[in-house]
């Protein structure tokens, strides 16, 4: 294998794979009409371009109803990206709510969903230009590709068969594995493999980072994803972590930053 190609390549999957965009505002909205019971079951027009803009503050998906909660009361956008977590813990709090009771309502109206209309919830995602092709092409590679998510490893599998993509078991991490992105990456060898972690998120990669035992760790944003032109900003030209496009992420890693 040449030296410029990874061993492990480490593959977010959500803003990296797939745009899930269209679909996280309506399985979010209608766990939201669930909790908080609006008058009208649709949602206001204005709020999806909302949502949609500010997506990349979201980690996890018990956040997401709580941020439609903050649009709808208002909350100013500028407010939100600068200082989600404060204000995700604070709706918690005034809401009377807890995340693990969040996180289960939205996966149930996910799984109700496939259940009752699967050709209907997959029409709501489209994975990137060229990816599809590219991760099949690893398979027949010396590179192993693995997922590590926050999503839930049975909605990323149903996603990734539509497209003929098999990801064999133990290469999928996703929430149920409970461990921070950094763990995963040590679980797999960080201190002495060859790996390219590609995710879309700044502070994930920026935990990784901070991780003195993965200092070997290759790091990617992806610029496609779900992080704003001042992240992408943060990142440019800096020598550990590398901004990547989707034109680069489908050629041959020799085009890699």
């Amino acid at each position: 294998m040449p030296e410029t190609a990874p061993t492990i390549l480490a593959l977010d999957f959500d803003g990296v794979l797939c745009d899930g965009l269209q679909e996280y505002f309506l399985t979010t909205w209608r766990t939201y009409c669930q909790v908080w019971q609006p008058a009208s079951q649709d949602p206001p027009d204005r709020i999806a371009p909302v949502f949609y803009r500010l997506r990349p503050v979201i980690e996890t998906g018990w956040e997401m109803p709580l941020l439609l909660r903050a649009i709808l009361q208002g909350v100013p956008e500028e407010e939100i990206l600068l200082g989600w977590p404060a204000i995700a813990q604070q709706l918690l709090k005034t809401e009377n709510l807890q995340a693990a009771e969040l996180g289960p309502l939205l996966d149930k109206q996910r799984d109700r969903w496939i259940s009752t209309d699967l050709a209907g919830w997959l029409g709501y995602h489209r994975f990137y230009p060229g990816v599809v092709e590219r991760v099949r092409s690893l398979f027949e590679s010396p590179v192993e590709p693995v997922i590590i998510t926050t999503k839930e490893e049975r909605f990323v599998r149903k996603l990734l068969q539509q497209q003929g993509i098999e990801f064999s078991q133990g290469k999928i991490y996703g929430k149920g594995c409970k461990r921070p992105k950094y763990e995963i990456l040590r679980e797999l060898g960080g201190a002495v493999e060859n790996i390219w972690f590609i995710e879309d998120r700044l502070k994930t990669l920026q935990l990784v980072q901070q991780q003195p035992d993965l200092e070997q760790v290759r790091l990617y944003l992806a610029d496609w994803g779900y992080n704003t032109s001042s992240e992408r900003e943060l990142v440019r030209d800096r020598e550990r972590m590398r901004l990547l496009s989707l034109e680069q992420f489908v050629q041959d890693f020799s085009a890699w930053p």
